[in-house]
């Protein structure tokens, strides 16, 4: 599928006056080794951390802070399904085992030890390499990581993940709405408690995004007055583009192409390697404030 992108004269003066506006107020970033953990900085604030403990199901982001508000948007576990760890990568029904819930018995993604390219300057890079194991078992899948984290105004943060995965043995995929990456906001930020879940095609909410393609989605609310999000990107280069939506009122998002698959599975032939890139924005404001459809524009331009 090819996106294309017209631009009329006024757009593309309102994106050279964007691209100014973040330039004179671009934030200035580092990222620090801890615990198990590895913590990013914008402007001297917390923006999240990537946590990697053998002891988690995957590794995922946490917290991911609201640059105004400076708490985060997504919640590391709540009900219901507690297993929702903020914004992750994972997924069920692979060969027969679970890299997202249920027990790590039934498998683990085990970081093998990220490292850190980039601390410091107008982004941070962190690379790393996964396993996708059962204990005592050899790995099924590879996965190798390159995230980039970015600030390009006071009111936006930008987190570009891009994933490889390698089959490591001929992989079979079942059909099931728990897979890939995905997001869970805080109760707060949710449809039910009073906030937005709003597509590019500016449908609304569970009823309006359920099993809809489309580029990206948008979940935001007010907290403590405050008025903040998180949006979605997938890019046009991804297998499946535009992934069909797996959302819910109570928080969670994600494009997730294995609940619609073609056929009754997903076959992944033993070293057929795919890449998907997928952008985080948090942001304050609403979605058309924020202009997410236009950030959109921009990612995919890429």
């Amino acid at each position: 599928m090819h996106f294309i992108l017209r631009v009329v004269a006024p757009v593309a003066c309102l994106s050279l006056l964007s691209t100014l506006a973040f330039t004179a107020d671009r934030q200035s970033l580092r990222a620090r080794q801890g615990d198990k953990q590895i913590e990013i900085f914008a402007g001297g604030k917390l923006v999240t951390a990537y946590k990697y403990s053998d002891a988690q199901k995957y590794p995922y982001f946490w917290p991911l802070n609201g640059p105004t508000s400076e708490k985060s948007v997504t919640t590391e576990s709540t009900e219901p399904y507690p297993h929702h760890h903020s914004l992750f990568f994972g997924c069920d029904k692979v060969n027969g085992g679970n890299y997202w819930q249920d027990t790590n018995e039934r498998g683990q993604i085990l970081s093998q030890g990220p490292k850190i390219v980039e601390a410091k300057g107008d982004r941070v890079v962190i690379t790393d390499e996964c396993r996708w194991k059962q204990p005592g078992k050899d790995a099924v899948m590879a996965d190798h990581r390159r995230i980039t984290v970015s600030a390009p105004s006071a009111t936006l943060r930008f987190i570009d993940f891009e994933i490889t995965l390698e089959p490591l043995v001929d992989i079979r995929i079942e059909k099931t709405n728990h897979s890939l990456f995905s997001a869970r906001m805080v109760p707060e930020l949710s449809v039910k408690a009073g906030g937005t879940l709003v597509n590019a095609e500016g449908n609304l909410a569970e009823k309006g995004t359920f099993g809809v393609a489309s580029p990206w989605c948008d979940y935001t609310g007010t907290r403590d007055g405050v008025r903040e999000g998180l949006a979605i990107f997938q890019h046009p280069d991804n297998r499946w583009y535009p992934a069909k939506w797996f959302t819910r009122d109570y928080g969670f998002f994600s494009p997730t192409p294995m609940y619609w698959p073609e056929g009754d599975h997903l076959a992944l032939p033993k070293g057929e390697k795919v890449t998907l890139r997928y952008r985080v924005v948090i942001h304050t404001e609403t979605a058309e404030i924020a202009r997410i459809g236009a950030l959109f524009g921009q990612y995919a331009a890429k």
